[in-house]
């Protein structure tokens, strides 16, 4: 399961989806990936994770890149240094503004952790303005348990990470065994991906 607790995420829903896609399949692509359940969890030679929100995928290349031992540490490093609780919101909009400032991949991840109910949103300027999820959100010891495994997912397929418009996205390298899963977000919905405010100038969620 994604540790990023995704709106729309597709964890519960992987044992009826999964079933429906192709075998043997050389080129996955999950073209909205949010939260990344079902490229993750999709068997093929190759994984593409693409979405637009440029400061997500930032993220999963750290979790590939980064050892994982090291990621580990320095989120609960940086928890500690914080002081991150469920009620302590000033260690959180501190978080927040460092993120904003110096856009550390893994303090996104962090502020995700304990913004209001797992959400990600940025404004028109690029910043991060969840607000607190007091008594609600927090990292624990469930939330490390799927990071620790979805990392090893991710280390231990053939992945790509993109950051394009879905009509931007360049299919022109797919052949008869490559398969994409589209998963747009939902305009008859309010989540925060579809919310105006929520939307960069440049990257949409």
């Amino acid at each position: 399961s994604s540790p990023m607790n995704y709106i729309g995420g597709k964890y519960k829903l992987l044992p009826q989806l999964l079933p429906l896609f192709p075998k043997n399949v050389d080129t996955f692509v999950d073209l909205f990936c949010g939260g990344a359940n079902v490229g993750v969890n999709a068997l093929a030679n190759r994984i593409v994770f693409n979405d637009n929100l440029v400061y997500l995928v930032d993220l999963y290349r750290v979790f590939l890149h980064n050892p994982l031992e090291n990621t580990v540490i320095y989120v609960e490093n940086r928890i500690a240094d914080l002081d991150l609780s469920l009620t302590n919101q000033a260690g959180y909009l501190r978080l927040r503004e460092e993120y904003n400032t110096h856009r550390n991949p893994l303090d996104l991840f962090i502020l995700v952790a304990y913004s209001f109910n797992h959400q990600i949103r940025f404004n028109s300027n690029h910043q991060f303005n969840c607000p607190f999820g007091k008594n609600r959100s927090c990292y624990n010891l469930n939330t490390k348990f799927n990071l620790v495994r979805f990392i090893e997912a991710l280390k231990k397929k053939r992945v790509q990470f993109s950051s394009s418009n879905f009509d931007e996205f360049d299919f022109s390298s797919l052949g008869p065994r490559d398969f994409v899963y589209a998963d747009p977000p939902y305009l008859i919905t309010t989540g925060t991906y579809n919310v105006s405010e929520s939307k960069p100038s440049s990257v949409q969620l």
